[in-house]
């Protein structure tokens, strides 16, 4: 079963965010987004890629959607990012711009995301979804979150 997440940056216009469709737990898609999509270069990459199937350490090149099973591949994209509109060639799957992060949650949670990164220009913060008393979702900083489930 999938582990919905969205990927965000915050910009002038408000939220640009994408969808990832699995792997989306702290423990997965959150450290991958720690370790290897720290800098708003990297970010702004894989916001150009649009909605993703997985996450994967390297944003790649253009590969199959589908793996050949009776034919092998060389392990080459494993790490790869798996793109609907790059590598499946779907229409409509580009970053979406959401005017805060109370919109973006809202929107990605219709998409059955449960978990929500965000890209503050220096940090990640990550929201199971869950909100404080005025609606606005919590938000934690991703390190505290990969502690949390060490410790835990």
């Amino acid at each position: 079963m999938a582990t919905r997440s969205s990927i965000a940056i915050k910009t002038e216009d408000g939220i640009k965010s994408i969808y990832c469709h699995w792997d989306g737990y702290v423990d997965h898609n959150g450290k991958i987004l720690n370790q290897f999509y720290s800098t708003s270069i990297m970010v702004n990459a894989l916001m150009d890629l649009g909605d993703l199937s997985t996450l994967g350490t390297e944003l790649g090149n253009v590969h199959p959607f589908d793996r050949d099973f009776e034919q092998p591949e060389l392990p080459l994209t494993d790490t790869w990012c798996m793109a609907y509109g790059r590598d499946r060639g779907e229409k409509d799957c580009e970053a979406k711009v959401h005017t805060d992060a109370q919109a973006w949650v809202e929107a990605r949670a219709e998409s059955w995301c449960e978990y929500f990164y965000l890209w503050d220009g220096q940090d990640w913060l990550v929201s199971d979804g869950k909100k404080d008393s005025s609606g606005f979702p919590i938000f934690d900083y991703i390190e505290v979150k990969i502690l949390q489930e060490i410790v835990n």
